[in-house]
């Protein structure tokens, strides 16, 4: 008989399991109640009810996992200094949307070298996410795969479904039973219509096919996801300026959505111009500090190193992004600050 299946592919090899997975490195007491309380403290800030702003901040991916570690360490000190204004969440991105062709993340290629190691890569995920938890830092990742995503979903305390993925039904569907709040961003050419859509089959029930924790095909009945919300990231032109908030915040009343409004400093908000996102960010800041109740958060992509490089097996920059460009620690402990200010003048601005 002709051979009809499989005539493409190379090769198939066996996975872990997230059930496998997770026995060899099993979620802590204390990292599950980090977890826990970061999504309902999001979860909050989302529906107002919390007065802070959530801040996911950090690499646009990780590649090395000691310079991560590095990273959530000073993090966790200006966490925990800014507690009372900003709900920090370290930006954890592992896997990478490729427009044409490109690394794709430190799950996909965690030796950089285009072997596609997944199973070292998973392990290396799960490893890390475990280690920024011992050092109380949360995790905000962006979820590609639905089916990686079962490995390390139980350590995310936020999560986004990116610009080119947000017309996905199959990622609709996955927010809409994912266990933290999740983020839509608008479209790459800043079509906002597509996110606001996106959020309503997020909201609702669905019957999807999907793999267990044990890698068995079973039907997934969910019951929707109440901390579902829009992400601004720009598009053809910037929608972080006043008019396009009050355009956004207006789609999402005309559409009885109830969460408020995240805005990513990065992407085409700055123009791809990262050191833009300061300007970005003040803006954003004055808009808060005037009584801007509609913005609930911010995204803000930095690194240890300001700037990227390409990308190589050998001889990279410690600290430095091999993705999108990033800004420094030192610009981005002010900018947090600065964002931080805006909390405190909001509040006063409010009670006059």
């Amino acid at each position: 008989m002709h051979k009809t299946s499989n005539r493409r592919i190379l090769a198939i090899e066996s996975m872990l399991s997230p059930a496998e997975l997770t026995e060899r490195f099993p979620v802590t007491e204390a990292a599950a109640e980090l977890v826990v309380t970061t999504r309902e403290n999001t979860s909050q800030i989302l529906h107002k009810k919390d007065d802070r702003l959530l801040v996911v901040v950090g690499p646009c991916s990780v590649h090395d996992p000691a310079a991560a570690i590095e990273y959530a360490e000073g993090l966790s000190e200006i966490r925990s200094e800014l507690a009372d204004q900003l709900e920090i969440v370290m930006r954890v991105y592992f896997e990478k949307p490729r427009t044409r062709v490109g690394w794709k993340g430190l799950i996909n290629d965690p030796d950089l070298d285009g072997q596609f190691n997944i199973n070292k890569g998973l392990q290396t995920a799960r490893k890390l996410l475990l280690d920024l938890h011992a050092i109380g830092v949360p995790a905000g990742c962006e979820f590609l795969d639905a089916v990686s995503s079962q490995c390390y979903a139980d350590l995310v305390s936020w999560g986004a479904i990116g610009a080119r993925t947000t017309e996905s039904q199959i990622h609709r569907e996955l927010a809409s039973g994912l266990s933290c709040p999740i983020g839509f961003k608008n479209g790459t050419n800043g079509n906002l219509q597509i996110a606001v859509d996106a959020v309503i089959p997020g909201l609702s029930e669905h019957s999807f096919l999907g793999s267990t924790e044990e890698g068995q095909i079973a039907l997934f009945r969910t019951s929707g996801n109440p901390d579902t919300h829009v992400i601004l990231r720009g598009g053809k032109k910037p929608n972080y300026d006043r008019e396009s908030v009050a355009e956004s915040l207006q789609k999402l009343d005309n559409a009885n959505i109830s969460t408020g409004l995240i805005i990513d400093f990065s992407h085409a908000n700055c123009d791809k111009q990262f050191a833009r996102q300061i300007d970005v960010g003040n803006d954003v800041a004055d808009q808060v500090s005037a009584g801007e109740t509609g913005i609930v958060g911010c995204m803000i992509e930095n690194n240890l190193v300001e700037g990227r490089q390409n990308y190589s097996h050998d001889n990279l920059v410690y600290g430095q992004s091999i993705t999108d460009p990033c800004l420094g620690w030192s610009d981005t402990k002010s900018l947090l600050h600065t964002l931080a200010n805006s909390v405190d003048k909001r509040r006063s601005a409010l009670k006059i």
